[in-house]
C-alpha cells in the first residue's frame, strides 16, 4: 500500500490568540478565558500561565490562586465561530479534503499532491497563508497516519511543524511520555506509571497482550498507537451538514401546551445528539407546516454551542416568530446545522462548574439507560423524540417508517 501523508492543524491557544489579535495590550502577558463567577471554569488558558500550573477546565477559582498575576476574560463564543469558520475558509481553498475536528483543529489528507509539488512544501505554505490572512498562530504535525500527526502537532508548539519521515514514526515516539498518546487520560496514565511504563518505548517493547491484560480492549489501541500505527480516515468537512427531527401530528392542532412541550423535547434531543457527536451547531431553523399545508421556516445564526440552555430558548422564540396565523398545526420541525466538530468548551464562558457537570452526569445517565430515562419536566407526556443511535458514527440515519410525514 502506497504511504500516506496525513497533515494535523491545531491554532495555538484558539481563544486566547483571538483575544490577542484584538486587544494586542494581552501579548505576552498571562491571560485566562472562561467564565468569570466564583464558580466558573477555564475554558483556555496562555501558555505563561501553564507554568503555574493552570489548564482548561479547571476551577477559575483555583486559576486565580494559581496565577492571580492574569487577566481574566470572559470570552466571546461567537467571535471564535467568526474566526474558526474563516482559517476552514482558507484551508477550503486550498485543500481538496480535509476534517474539521473541532472548531480550531483540522486534518487534511495530502497523499498523492507530491506528483505535483512537495508535500511538506504545500504544508509549510499552507500554514504561512494561514498565519498570515487570519493573523493566528497555528501548528502542524505531519505523517503517515492522524495519531502519529496530531501528537507531531503537540510537540511542535507553540506555532511551529514538525515533519516525521515515512518509517520513522517509532523512533519520534519513543522518547515521548505515554500521556501524549490520544486516549490516555488521568487514569490510562496513572495504571501505567504503577506499571512503571513512563516512556513511549516501554509499550513498544512490550507484547501487545500484556497490555490489554492490564486496560482491556482499549489496551490494543493504545499499544498501536504507540508503535505509530493508525488508519482512522479523514471524515470529510462536508459530510453532516445538519441534523434535524420533526413531528407530525394524528390531529392539526393549536394545543400550545403540546406544541412548547413538543419543541423543547426536539431541541433537548438534538443537543443531546450534538454533545454524543462532539459536535456544535451555529444555526438553528424551525419548520411549521399548517393544515393548509402551506409551509413556513425562520433560521437564526447563533455561536458554535451544543448547549440545551442555550438551544432551547432560541428554538422557542424561533417558533414564537413564526407562529403569526393562529392557524391550526399540522407538522413542526427543528434543524440544527452549520455543524463542526468541538466539545463542550465553547460554552465554558456561561457556565459554572455544576451546569458542566450537570450535562456531563446527564449525558451519562443516557448513555446507560436510553435518551428517555431523563427528561425535562415540560416535555413529559411527548411522544418519543429521538434516536437511540450517534447519528455521527458515518451510518446513514434511520428511517423512521412509523411516523406520519
Amino acid at each position: 500500500m502506497k504511504n500516506k501523508s496525513i497533515l494535523h492543524l491545531d491554532l495555538d491557544t484558539f481563544f486566547v490568540s483571538v483575544e490577542r489579535l484584538q486587544h494586542s495590550e494581552l501579548k505576552n502577558k498571562p491571560l485566562i478565558v472562561g467564565g468569570m463567577g466564583d464558580r466558573g471554569v477555564v475554558a483556555a488558558c496562555s501558555y505563561e500561565t501553564r507554568k503555574f500550573g493552570v489548564h482548561s477546565g479547571m476551577a477559575m477559582k483555583v486559576a486565580r490562586q494559581l496565577c492571580p498575576q492574569a487577566t481574566v476574560i470572559k470570552g466571546n463564543a461567537s467571535t471564535y465561530t467568526k474566526y474558526s469558520k474563516e482559517v476552514t475558509e482558507i484551508i477550503k481553498s486550498k485543500v481538496p479534503s480535509f476534517e474539521k475536528a473541532s472548531v480550531d483543529e483540522f486534518y487534511a489528507d495530502l497523499s498523492g499532491m507530491d506528483k505535483f509539488f512537495g508535500i511538506n512544501q504545500f504544508a509549510h505554505e499552507l500554514r504561512q497563508t494561514i498565519i498570515k490572512e487570519s493573523g493566528l498562530p497555528i501548528s502542524f504535525g505531519l505523517s503517515q497516519n492522524k495519531v502519529v500527526s496530531k501528537i507531531a502537532t503537540g510537540e511542535a508548539k507553540p506555532n511551529a511543524e514538525i515533519v516525521i519521515p515515512h518509517g520513522n514514526e517509532k523512533t519520534f515516539l519513543a522518547p515521548l511520555s505515554v500521556n501524549k498518546i490520544p486516549m490516555v487520560g488521568n487514569k490510562t496514565f496513572q495504571k501505567l506509571l504503577n506499571l512503571g511504563v513512563r516512556e513511549i518505548k516501554t509499550i513498544q517493547e512490550m507484547p501487545v497482550q500484556m497490555l490489554e491484560s492490564v486496560l482491556g480492549k482499549a489496551g490494543r489501541t493504545i499499544w498501536k498507537r504507540a508503535n505509530g500505527l493508525d488508519n482512522t480516515p479523514i471524515i470529510p468537512y462536508h459530510e453532516r451538514k445538519s441534523i434535524s427531527t420533526e413531528r407530525t401530528f394524528g390531529r392539526d392542532t393549536i394545543d400550545m401546551v403540546r406544541l412548547h412541550a413538543t419543541l423543547v423535547a426536539m431541541a433537548e434531543s438534538l443537543a443531546y445528539q450534538l454533545r454524543r457527536g462532539n459536535k456544535l451547531t451555529s444555526l438553528i431553523s424551525v419548520k411549521i407546516r399548517y393544515s393548509d399545508y402551506q409551509t413556513h421556516s425562520k433560521q437564526a445564526k447563533i455561536a458554535y454551542t451544543s448547549a440545551d440552555h442555550i438551544l432551547i430558548p432560541k428554538v422557542e422564540m424561533l417558533f414564537k416568530q413564526l407562529y403569526s396565523r393562529r392557524l391550526l398545526i399540522r407538522l413542526i420541525g427543528v434543524k440544527f446545522s452549520g455543524l463542526a466538530g468541538g466539545n463542550y468548551q465553547i460554552n465554558l464562558f456561561d457556565d459554572s462548574e455544576e451546569m458542566l457537570n450537570l450535562y456531563n452526569s446527564l449525558d451519562k445517565i443516557r448513555e446507560r439507560f436510553g435518551e428517555h430515562s431523563v427528561m425535562r419536566a415540560v416535555t413529559m407526556g411527548t411522544k418519543t423524540i429521538g434516536r437511540m443511535g450517534n447519528p455521527f458514527n458515518g451510518e446513514p440515519p434511520i428511517v423512521l417508517a412509523h411516523r406520519k410525514q
